[in-house]
């Protein structure tokens, strides 16, 4: 088995001050990496691209494409009260969602999984808004170019982070081909996420949505997820799966209040590898989105990636 790592420095020059989502992130997980010296031989190294226009409009609108160029050149440092950008942060985004569908790339050609260590993150960022700490949606992107470029007909995106991806659920609310699962804790920020949120029209049905309370035990996380994927085994067999890889979701973070520890994630992330094997030749890509703690994070997606590389 092969697993992709899709990573630049680069992504370190999206520069947010002082805030949650800040480049320390990625340097603690860069760096518990490469302590794991034989994980990190094993990995194939992939550098990113850039998307075009037009792989971002494919999801999001032009006039959003034209807000954060425009903000990023003017020298804007906030998109909205959460949301900090930097003079970089337009071309950082292209990176980032381009990482993704790098991904897309390895999985259906070299590789067997993949994983993109990327910022900003994604999930919140919908059809015409940046909003969340995100500014182009990287895991949405990445769907809709395996579409494209590869004759997806179902994509599964799962989405663990703590906050609802309501980016990724507007973007494909209405569509089939696009099935959208999140654990989440609710109520909590964004505020979407019910149980109610089954998609509409010809996608009613393809977004299933599990809220947990704060202080949810991992045990329940678990079995919930468990039950989740094996429901979706049943009525949509994927030909990929994206997971919106957020690890706020974990026991300490400073912005969530689940209670997930490493282990979980490591049985969470066997748990898709193993559906991912049965219906698309264990084609997987994981997309960073949150997690806080810089004293857990890098050891907590250290997991992750070595439960891919397994």
């Amino acid at each position: 088995m092969t697993t992709a790592l899709v990573y630049d420095p680069a992504f370190l020059t999206h520069k947010t001050g002082h805030h949650p989502e800040r480049p320390e992130r990625l340097k603690v997980i860069t760096s518990a990496l490469q302590q794991d010296e034989a994980l990190w031989t094993k990995l194939h190294h992939m550098a990113p691209r850039q998307v075009s226009d037009d792989d971002i409009m494919r999801c999001h609108s032009f006039r959003l494409i034209e807000q954060i160029r425009s903000l990023c050149e003017r020298g804007v440092p906030f998109v909205d009260l959460d949301t900090a950008i930097s003079a970089e942060s337009f071309e950082v985004a292209k990176l980032a969602a381009g990482a993704a569908t790098v991904a897309v790339d390895e999985v259906f050609n070299d590789a067997t999984n993949a994983i993109a260590l990327v910022r900003p993150p994604g999930h919140h960022a919908t059809s015409n808004r940046a909003m969340g700490f995100c500014l182009f949606n990287n895991v949405a992107i990445a769907a809709r170019y395996a579409q494209v470029h590869y004759g997806a007909d179902r994509v599964l995106i799962i989405d663990w982070d703590v906050h609802h991806g309501n980016g990724t659920q507007e973007i494909f609310y209405r569509d089939p081909s696009v099935f959208y699962l999140s654990t989440h804790q609710y109520p909590y920020y964004p505020g979407t996420g019910s149980a109610t949120e089954r998609g509409l029209d010809k996608g009613e049905g393809t977004t299933l949505n599990i809220p947990l309370a704060e202080d949810t035990p991992a045990r329940v996380h678990r079995d919930a997820f468990r039950d989740a994927l094996e429901s979706i085994e049943k009525t949509f067999p994927p030909d990929l799966i994206i997971v919106s890889a957020g690890f706020d979701s974990r026991r300490g973070d400073p912005l969530g209040g689940l209670m997930l520890e490493d282990g979980d994630f490591e049985e969470m992330t066997k748990q898709v590898m193993d559906m991912a094997d049965r219906h698309a030749g264990g084609r997987l890509v994981s997309v960073l989105e949150g997690g806080y703690n810089l004293d857990t994070l890098g050891e907590t997606v250290r997991t992750h990636v070595a439960a891919l590389a397994s």
